[in-house]
């Protein structure tokens, strides 16, 4: 049995054993919306309909005249990640974060497609209801997957491209050196469980994840995992997410690397146990000219664990507009 083959036959072990342990148990009810809003909506907060129909949740704060500066999230995760750097950046840069479909405040969206593609189609629609035909990209994990999607299909509308630990890196080391993933994704790759996962997710489960996202384990609060277990929650997310996982080519772009035709930046957290440090240089040196800063002792999320020093990264490479 190759160690791969291990893995998934792992994840499945403790799948069966959550099944085993009674299904009816996961079953949570989401949160209801007004719920859900009265607590993670913020001063900035926007809501903003779609020629798509989907009804997009994002905040556009900071200089109007500014730099223009699109944050996106990674995977289950919200624009609730990019709190620190907009602090940080907002007397700078206009900054426009936002919660992608079947995430945050968003929620489901309409045409049920939650593919890299899909995804990147949202924010190109977004950018085109806020006016906006060139702004710089700035992804973190499946954030970033989305960037590289979107910049190599509208290479006119990125004028620089920054990655923090880009999902999907991985996939270019050889099988036997990629780590395992985490047990939430790992679960979630697994049909049955996935279906599964629409009733409920374990608080416990979602709490191991995120803290495989972090090397400073202080920078993983109470807050932080109830947060991510409500917007969760939301009507219509757990669907969504189920949906994404079964996505069939979810690292497509890898292949084209090679034609990504604007600056690019990566930042890349050594201790990374997501995305491995191995798979992310091997993916700066695929991006022609890309830079690539490494931060020892970091994890997945430097935008959280450490977010002056990255977001001084962001300044150096993608200058405020002069006044």
């Amino acid at each position: 049995m190759t160690p791969r083959s291990q893995k998934i036959l792992g994840a499945a072990t403790i799948g069966a054993a959550l099944l085993g342990g009674g299904a009816l148990a996961l079953r949570t009810p989401d949160r209801p919306v007004a719920e859900l809003r009265a607590k993670y909506l913020g001063p900035t907060s926007r809501f903003l309909k779609l020629p798509s129909g989907a009804e997009v949740h994002y905040r556009d704060e900071g200089l109007p005249g500014g730099r223009p500066v699109l944050l996106v999230h990674g995977s289950n995760a919200s624009l609730h990640t990019w709190e620190p750097w907009v602090a940080l950046l907002r007397d700078r840069y206009r900054l426009v974060s936002v919660d992608l479909p079947g995430h945050g405040l968003t929620g489901p969206v309409p045409s049920e497609d939650y593919s890299r593609e899909g995804m990147a189609r949202f924010v190109g629609e977004l950018l085109d209801a806020l006016g906006l035909p060139k702004v710089t990209y700035v992804g973190n994990s499946m954030g970033g997957r989305v960037g590289i999607t979107f910049a190599l299909a509208h290479p006119e509308r990125v004028d620089r491209l920054v990655l923090l630990d880009p999902g999907g890196a991985g996939d270019l080391l050889p099988e036997a050196e990629r780590p395992p993933a985490a047990l939430g994704f790992r679960l979630a790759k697994i049909p049955v469980l996935s279906r599964l996962s629409e009733w409920g997710v374990p608080r416990s489960i979602v709490e191991k994840t995120l803290r495989a996202s972090f090397a400073d384990q202080s920078k993983v609060g109470e807050d932080m995992v109830e947060r991510y277990v409500a917007l969760l929650h939301h009507p219509g997310s757990r669907r969504a997410t189920r949906l994404r996982f079964a996505e069939p080519d979810p690292n497509g772009h890898l292949r084209r690397l090679g034609e990504v035709r604007v600056p690019t930046l990566v930042l890349a957290g050594t201790e990374d146990r997501l995305v491995p440090i191995a798979g992310l240089r091997l993916l700066a040196a695929a991006i022609p000219g890309a830079e690539l800063v490494e931060y020892p002792g970091v994890g997945h999320i430097p935008m959280e664990e450490i977010p002056e020093r990255s977001a001084a990264d962001l300044v150096r490479f993608a200058p405020p507009l002069p006044p």
